[in-house]
């Protein structure tokens, strides 16, 4: 990461708290590592995706359904779905550091090193010796491949590794009221296991017909030993997670349109196009046929944002083994029962909310011949955005307050609307850029005259003049999360 994106992430990472968008949980405690909690902006503008995910997914197609499942599952589910002998990654020690990190991930640091210094040769030779030792699970070959390559511990330094180890990423408790006769279960480590193990229920109830979908959105929880990369990567996320369940032998059809579905929806948000690609995943999943990330290109790097998987038939046949339960559907197009294959759409939230900052984030230069003045804004879509509108009267008196907020009572019904009449107007404004409210309705005398205000629009500044009554009308037209569902279509 050269200085300039490095010092970009800082500022994100300082924006986010200063603004109220994200905090280090128990941080009157010194925090948690990897655990974050998200302030009064933040609630509302991952509320806001949240819609925007919810509404594309399930009141778009009339195929697919939402549910909300338990945290807590059986624990025959993780024995079933794989995690309990399998959730595991790579891990490596510095002995004098007594750090632990994920071995695939300091190689992978090496090799966008390589690409930055213009090694690509060599770089793409690092990304072949990578793969083909995660293709054949060689985790002694992960160790050569760090010392080849003279990879140190960042903290000490040094190269004085362990052997490299799997590591299980589940979180274990106990349920029940006596210690020794209590029942081990787990923080789910994904959400999608609520889907497969409700397949029958929302097939029956809903009369669904394949294809059809069930979405999710909910926690998840991973012992992650590597912190880093702010909400990067958490112990406690949330993920917004869909299947769809096709008749085997279309899946990977299916599994091309969900690719290019769930790309559009990222860049509907207003990215640049340029800052995202697909990386097709070189080692598959046991339960894949096919899979492929959603890649942002962050200020470390392209790195997964969302993830399209076909997951064959492997979820449910293998709930249908442990469970001893028949988890089939009758197709009655071609008169035959079957396991129906899935595509999943899994998207990390916290992950999307760091790609929004970090898409929106700018430091504008405004000075002129007579004066030095910059800006910092936050330039989210308007539908999005966790304040819609600032009502701002221009003094404390004279009656302006009391007509800012009759404007307020009538907006605040549908939107989130904030008041300010602290400092001058010029720093009120400022304060709106940097929370990303798209609209600043300020109140003068005029507008108790003839009922007219003034709307200052965020990203180019202007200024125009409207009827108060006009207001609802306006905003909705601007910041509507229909205008930008309408995208999709």
């Amino acid at each position: 990461m050269s200085k300039q994106t490095d010092d970009f992430f800082k500022n994100i990472i300082s924006h986010a708290k200063e603004y109220g968008f994200v905090f280090p949980s128990s941080e009157i405690y010194d925090g948690l590592s990897a655990v974050y909690d998200y302030g009064q902006l933040g609630s509302e503008l991952k509320n806001n995706l949240k819609t925007y995910w919810w509404k594309s997914m399930v009141q778009l197609n009339e195929n697919i359904v939402g549910i909300d499942a338990a945290i807590f599952m059986h624990p025959t589910t993780w024995k079933a779905s794989g995690h309990v002998d399998g959730f595991n990654d790579p891990m490596i020690d510095n002995k004098d550091s007594k750090k632990r990190y994920r071995a695939d991930q300091l190689i992978e640091d090496k090799i966008d090193r390589y690409e930055k210094d213009g090694k690509t040769d060599k770089a793409a030779q690092l990304q072949k010796d990578l793969d083909d030792a995660l293709n054949a699970d060689d985790l002694a070959r992960l160790k050569t491949i760090i010392e080849d390559h003279n990879i140190v511990c960042p903290i000490s330094g040094t190269k004085n590794w362990t052997d490299v180890r799997q590591f299980n990423l589940m979180f274990a408790t106990q349920m029940g009221a006596m210690a020794d006769g209590a029942e081990q279960v787990y923080l789910r480590p994904e959400t999608a296991q609520g889907i497969f193990v409700n397949f029958l229920n929302v097939q029956k109830t809903g009369r669904m017909k394949i294809p059809f979908g069930i979405a999710q959105i909910g926690k998840a929880f991973r012992n992650e030993v590597i912190a880093r990369q702010f909400i990067m990567r958490m112990r406690e996320f949330e993920q917004m997670e869909m299947q769809f369940f096709v008749r085997p032998g279309s899946e990977l059809d299916w599994y091309k349109q969900w690719k290019e579905t769930r790309l559009k929806w990222h860049l509907a948000l207003g990215a640049d196009p340029n800052k995202y690609r697909f990386h097709d995943h070189v080692k598959l999943a046991h339960y894949a046929n096919a899979a492929v990330d959603i890649e942002y290109q962050f200020p470390f790097g392209f790195k997964e944002v969302e993830g399209i998987h076909s997951r064959t038939d492997f979820d449910l046949k293998q709930h249908q083994e442990f469970s001893g339960k028949k988890l089939q559907y009758f197709d009655p197009e071609i008169n035959q029962s079957y396991i129906p294959y899935v595509i999943e759409t899994s998207i990390g939230l916290d992950r999307l909310f760091l790609t929004v900052l970090a898409n929106s984030l700018v430091q504008e230069d405004l000075s002129t011949e007579e004066r030095q003045d910059s800006r910092v804004v936050l330039k989210f879509h308007p539908a999005i955005a966790p304040v819609k509108a600032a009502v701002l009267p221009l003094t404390k008196k004279d009656g302006l307050p009391e007509k800012a907020r009759e404007i307020m009572a009538k907006l605040k019904l549908d939107y989130n609307i904030q008041y300010d009449e602290k400092d001058s107007i010029g720093k009120r404004y400022r304060r709106q850029d940097a929370i990303g409210t798209p609209f600043c309705i300020t109140v003068d005398h005029q507008s108790l005259e003839d009922n007219t205000v003034t709307i200052r629009h965020r990203d180019s500044m202007e200024q125009e003049r409207v009827n108060a009554d006009d207001l609802e009308r306006i905003i909705a037209d601007r910041v509507s999360l229909s205008g930008l569902l309408k995208q999709l279509i």
